[in-house]
């Protein structure tokens, strides 16, 4: 089944509860005052900041682990792709053209050079380290801010152009292979049926399929951190 216009992601319902901390310019969900023991970043997709999701993915969070969440700025109030502007699959079966996509991203490229993940990241968390003293630091990416870390639980779509089946057998193929050696770490990976790229951040939650695996992912990513860092 093609898809020439396929559809944009989903706005959450409800609005961001925490603010935009003037020191390192990102948005805070804060957990409960004076509980530096743990804090989580979250690290958007391309949209960045100029979307709400990952604000009220960051609150939820909080709530959820009782600790603060980040969610740094990678675009500085400008991200290269606004909201609205790429249109995804929202099923299985919808495709979208890699060269029309290629096309979408190109005029991009160089601001998605400049802030990417492995650059911002490592810059954020040592500001972080030295500014808020937390003990533990874990991190939750999405697409483009979806950096490696370690322990990591992976949450797939059914369908993904970006993480081919391919792909993922080859990730988890790697990660297999350290088991009982001393460079290995814990990993999981669950598959989410009926979901594409794009489940876990921008939601269709009209499609029941979409909205279970949500809700499962996030589920996950709690789970995950209260299992790799312990309140």
């Amino acid at each position: 089944m093609s898809c020439p216009d396929c559809f944009k992601g989903v706005v959450l319902d409800g609005e961001p509860t925490g603010s935009i901390d003037s020191s390192t310019r990102a948005y805070l969900a804060p957990g409960p005052e004076g509980n530096t023991s743990r804090a989580v970043l979250l690290f958007t997709d391309i949209l960045g900041l100029g979307l709400k999701n990952p604000r009220i993915l960051a609150d939820n969070l909080a709530k959820r682990l009782e600790c603060d969440v980040w969610v740094p700025d990678f675009f500085l109030g400008k991200p290269p792709v606004p909201p609205g502007y790429m249109k995804m699959p929202e099923r299985p079966g919808q495709k979208i053209s890699k060269l029309r996509f290629i096309w979408s991203i190109l005029p991009h490229l160089p601001g998605l050079i400049r802030q990417r993940p492995s650059v911002v990241d490592l810059r954020f968390i040592k500001k972080l380290k030295s500014e808020k003293k937390y003990t533990r630091l874990g991190a939750v990416g999405y697409c483009f801010g979806g950096s490696m870390c370690v322990p990591c639980s992976w949450a797939c779509a059914e369908e993904d152009f970006t993480f081919s089946p391919e792909v993922r057998a080859n990730a988890e193929k790697c990660l297999k292979a350290r088991e009982e050696k001393d460079n290995f770490v814990d990993y999981e990976f669950k598959e989410y049926k009926g979901t594409v790229h794009g489940f876990a951040a921008r939601p269709n939650l009209e499609i029941p399929e979409v909205k279970e695996g949500f809700e499962q992912a996030f589920e996950q990513t709690v789970n995950w951190f209260d299992k790799t860092m312990p309140k």
